[in-house]
């Protein structure tokens, strides 16, 4: 019998500040702009890996406000889940895994994202109360 195919559970931050900006970090392995965010490691609570993923990505410390959307990399089976945080400490710096950072709003998210990447972060500014659920093939959504 052949193994029964896995997911991969990732996580990533829609850290808005009070200006209604999104932090994006641009990485340096591809150059591409996203939110922050990775792999949970399988010992670590979903906030406590959001938390980590941010601080190494950016150096910003958060809080988590609320669960924004799902999303599944279909080409890839990776779930993504997306979460509303507040910067609580810390600059914005780049790291090891970024290269850059800035802090967006829609329109410069729109511009500078793959779809793929830039409705997390707007789905994440609405206001909608709802979570949104989306798949995508790793650039567009489906």
């Amino acid at each position: 019998m052949e193994p029964a195919p896995r997911h991969s559970v990732s996580v990533a931050a829609a850290v808005v500040n009070d200006r209604e900006q999104v932090l994006a970090i641009q990485r340096r392995d591809n150059g591409h702009w996203e939110p922050p965010g990775g792999v949970l490691e399988l010992s670590e609570s979903i906030e406590d890996g959001l938390r980590r993923e941010v601080r190494e990505e950016t150096g910003v410390e958060v809080d988590v406000v609320r669960l924004t959307g799902v999303y599944k990399n279909m080409r890839r089976g990776i779930v993504a889940l997306v979460f509303r945080c507040r910067p609580a400490a810390g600059r914005a710096t780049p790291t090891e895994e970024s290269a850059a950072s800035a802090w967006l709003d829609a329109e410069d998210i729109e511009a500078s994202m793959d779809e793929a990447y830039a409705v997390r972060l707007l789905d994440a500014l609405g206001d909608s109360p709802e979570v949104a659920v989306r798949s995508h093939d790793g650039m567009n959504l489906l």
